[in-house]
Formats: C-alpha cells, sequence, structure tokens
C-alpha cells in the first residue's frame, strides 16, 4: 500500500485503531486526572507493591516500574501469571490487579490470592469480573470507561497507577511531568499523522524500514519496557514477527550471537532506542553495540526520545513506536485491531475448562 494515500486506510482500519493512537496524549492526561479524584484508601506501612496483568494491561504496569524506579522506596513487581510469589502476603503488599477488560484469567486469580492472604488490593479496569469481586470483598476499586482493545488503553494503565503511587506518597506529585510528556506528544504529532506524507514522516519511514524484515527493538533503562511495547504492537497491529531485547543484559549474550546464521542477517533490522535520560554508559553501550551488529551485516537504526524529562523521553519513542506499528499494519494490508489468533487460543481454553 501506498502509505501517503491516507484516506484509503479506513478500508483496512474498520475499527479505527489510528484514532485511539491519534488521542494518546489526551488518553494520558485524562488518566492522570481521573486517577485525582477516585476513592482510594489512606494506606500506610506498604512494603512492597505486586501489580497482576498481562498484555495491553501489564504494559503500563512495566513502564511505571521503570519510570518510578529512581524515586520510589518501595519495590515494584509486574506479575505475569496466576498464583502469587509467597513474599506476597499481609498488609504489607499492595496488590494492584490491572485488567482492562476484567475478565483475565490470570489475573483474576491472582486477585482471589491476594485477598485470601489479607492483601491490600486495588482493582484498575472497565468492569467486567474482577469489578464484582472487587465490590464484593469490599476492596479499592477504580473503574475507567474505555471502549477498545486493551492495548490502545496504555495511557489508562500508566496514567492511573502513577496516580494512585503519588496520592500513597510513594512518590512526588507528577502533574508536572504528566503535563510535559503530553505536551511533548503534542508536539511531535504533526510529523507522525496520517496526513503527513511519507518523505517527513518519521514513523511511515520507520514502517518501510520493517516491511518484509524480522524486527528486534533495544531498550535500555526506562526504555527497556517501551521496546517491549514497540515488540508487542507491531505482532498484534501488523500481525508481524518482533523480539524485544535490553542493554547491559544484551551485551552479555546476544552480541555473541550475531555471527550465525548469516542468511537472515539481510532481512532483520535492529532498532536501537536512544534517550538523553539514559545512564551514560548504557548511551556508550547502544551505540557501540549499533556498530558491532551493523559490521555483522544486519540492518540497523537508531530511535531518538524527544523532550526534555525522563517521562518525555518515555511517551514521545512510545508514542512514535505506535503509529510505526500502524503504517506497518497498513503496509501489510491487515486490520490492526482484531487478535483473531489470541482469541481462538483463549477460546480452546475456556472449550477445555468445559470438556
Amino acid at each position: 500500500m501506498n502509505l501517503d494515500d491516507h484516506k484509503s486506510f479506513q478500508e483496512i482500519d474498520r475499527e479505527n485503531m489510528l484514532a485511539h493512537i491519534d488521542n494518546l496524549p489526551e488518553q494520558l492526561l485524562s488518566a492522570w486526572e481521573l486517577g485525582q479524584r477516585m476513592d482510594l484508601p489512606k494506606w500506610t506501612g506498604i512494603k512492597q507493591i505486586l501489580i497482576a496483568g498481562l498484555g495491553g494491561s501489564a504494559i503500563g504496569a512495566d513502564l511505571l516500574s521503570a519510570y518510578v524506579a529512581p524515586q520510589c522506596p518501595v519495590p515494584i513487581i509486574v506479575h505475569r501469571d496466576y498464583s502469587l510469589p509467597a513474599w506476597a502476603h499481609s498488609e504489607r503488599t499492595l496488590l494492584i490487579a490491572s485488567s482492562h477488560s476484567g475478565n483475565t484469567e490470570e489475573t483474576l486469580s491472582a486477585f482471589e490470592e491476594g485477598v485470601s492472604r489479607g492483601c491490600r488490593c486495588l482493582s484498575v479496569t472497565t468492569g467486567g469480573q474482577l469489578s464484582t469481586r472487587a465490590e464484593e470483598t469490599q476492596s479499592a476499586l477504580w473503574i475507567f470507561d474505555h471502549k477498545g482493545q486493551p492495548r490502545a488503553a496504555v495511557g489508562y494503565s500508566f496514567g492511573l497507577l502513577l496516580s494512585a503511587l503519588s496520592r500513597l506518597k510513594l512518590i512526588p506529585n507528577q502533574t508536572m511531568q504528566v503535563e510535559g510528556a503530553v505536551d511533548a506528544m503534542r508536539k511531535q504529532q504533526p510529523q507522525l499523522s496520517a496526513d503527513n506524507p511519507a518523505a517527513l514522516n518519521p514513523a511511515k519511514r520507520m514502517a518501510g524500514q520493517l516491511v518484509g524484515r524480522w524486527v528486534t527493538i533495544i531498550g535500555s533503562g526506562m526504555l527497556a519496557p517501551v521496546a517491549r511495547r514497540w515488540k508487542g504492537q507491531i505482532n498484534e497491529l501488523a500481525k508481524a514477527w518482533a523480539h524485544f531485547d535490553v542493554i547491559p543484559e544484551n551485551n552479555h549474550n546476544t552480541v555473541a550471537g550475531i555471527v550465525n546464521p548469516e542468511e537472515i542477517f539481510a532481512p532483520s533490522m535492529v532498532l536501537f532506542l536512544r534517550a538523553p535520560s539514559y545512564h551514560p554508559r548504557n548511551t556508550l553501550r547502544t551505540d557501540i553495540t549499533k556498530r558491532l551488529f551493523m559490521l555483522e551485516g544486519l540492518n540497523t537504526d537508531f530511535v531518538d526520545a524527544q523532550g526534555k524529562s525522563p517521562m518525555d523521553h518515555l511517551w514521545t519513542v512510545l508514542h512514535l513506536g505506535d503509529y510505526s506499528a500502524y503504517y506497518l499494519a497498513m503496509a501489510y494490508g491487515v486490520d490492526p485491531t482484531p487478535v483473531e489468533t489470541i482469541q481462538g487460543l483463549k477460546s480452546e481454553l475456556a472449550d477445555s475448562d468445559q470438556a
């Protein structure tokens, strides 16, 4: 497809995923403001935070954990499974159950176990079984309104959790940081918008580089979960293979594996995310690693964050990734919203329960 023929996108994008991507700055701001108004117990004495979630409901927790790590005095663990770890018990533990639909079985399992262990529980959802169980157990419940796929609600899954931590005095107030990130996204958005031609559009040009290639995205520090977000968006929107990796861990194993098999290198693309807020040694590692990959015959490119603050860097790179994955879907001619393979897998699981 010609990516400059943006009027034809609606023929493929039947549920208008593009509108969700366009609206991400406003969604993030709305989520932060909503979290400032919702009922929240004045909990104290929290020693650890466990956020239970999967897929689009978990990526916001990954972003949160990486962003607040330099500020938050208690550990934050993202839990993508059923049973809780043994250390998650009592009022020392804040369990946040994050499920867009409220029906994610792994998250429901974690919530039930958290309640039975006496954890302080906060459920973040649009409804479903999770909201019902939260009401029945009289635990804290935050319901937000969002019509669409969980991956299109990343502003909510991050902004609401950020707001909760701020109100619990576990991190400083983030109003200025959120408003700054929203402004940074808005400033770069005209370049990324569908009506901006590919010659002037970094996201369309990126999509063009990714067509027909096996993609790896590499990030460091706060951008490590952003690399994961890029990977997930390419998978779910473009229905294409992608992988993510993290520096500095990458330098202790992956760099040894760029010798064989040579035949897959030409159709590969490795993207290195960069931000001024990186640790200086990770900036150096990123530059050296890209050069090593390039010398071995892999296609490589940098993706540079925009804005002034760490929050700006996180969200401008994420937003660019969402647009790039969307245009890749358009280039492949696939509807970016349905995820039939995932739904089929869930149906098989449900059938096995009834057998």
